[in-house]
């Protein structure tokens, strides 16, 4: 085969998947182009253990993808067609997509998880949805924005430690009539912030369990914090924990 030959297939097949009017070598195209980009961008959050990976965000990718198809056939066929707007299909998996971000948001007491996969899943439905109207280097260079934000940004946010987490430090002491500004005083020398506290006091036994509320670095040296604690001689035990248990 002639390169000349070979040359006007490509073109020809560019030209195709670069065409305004859907068809079956376009709609090809961008249905592996969005698989791919959501492929990228799920590997990047499950490498780092979230619980939406490069299945969903590739299915995602090409499910919006695929409803921006169908607004662009249906008008496109269906020339005299009356009732509604096609273009409403591509406009509800804005919507849509809201209950497969809720379901990457995990709630525990006094924490919430998954908020940034579950914006990477809405703007992964956008990209999908730019790739599916023929906007290939706009949902290429979005997916490159997405990727660099999520690996940057998180990379320099523990690099500097700007970062603060919610976790519920447990201390149980021997008695019930005490002052805890010795405690308090301490936890602010190791940058340990109080946010609430809470108390539980068994006069049966003579003992008090004190559940405070803190806003910790990621960086915190725990058994630091803990030899610190040790101190105090009406101290019995000291736990931090993510949830809380009042």
């Amino acid at each position: 085969m002639e390169l000349a030959t070979i040359t006007d297939i490509v073109g020809s097949a560019v030209k195709a998947c670069c065409a305004t009017e859907v068809n079956l070598l376009s709609a090809s195209a961008r249905l592996l182009l969005s698989v791919a980009l959501g492929c990228i961008v799920g590997y990047e959050r499950k490498s780092r253990g979230q619980i939406a990976g490069v299945g969903t965000f590739a299915l995602i990718s090409a499910g919006a993808a695929l409803a921006m198809l169908l607004s662009i056939y249906i008008p496109q066929v269906y020339i005299g067609l009356k009732n509604g707007d096609p273009g409403r299909i591509a406009a509800q998996v804005i919507t849509g997509i809201g209950f497969l971000g809720a379901g990457a948001i995990i709630r525990m007491k006094g924490t919430i998880k998954g908020l940034t996969t579950a914006a990477g899943i809405w703007l992964m439905a956008m990209i999908g949805m730019a790739v599916g109207a023929g906007l290939y280097l706009v949902g290429i260079v979005a997916t490159l924005l997405m990727v660099g934000v999520l690996t940057g940004v998180s990379d320099y946010e523990q690099r500097v430690n700007i970062g603060w987490k919610t976790k519920t430090l447990r201390i149980e002491l021997c008695g019930i009539d005490f002052s805890l500004s010795d405690i308090t005083n301490e936890l602010n020398n190791h940058n340990v912030r109080v946010v609430d506290t809470f108390l539980k006091q068994d006069f049966e036994r003579q003992t008090t369990v004190v559940n405070m509320v803190t806003l910790v670095k990621s960086n915190l040296d725990m058994r630091a914090l803990f030899a610190a604690l040790r101190k105090f001689n009406n101290i019995k035990t000291v736990s931090f924990d993510s949830d809380f248990n009042l």
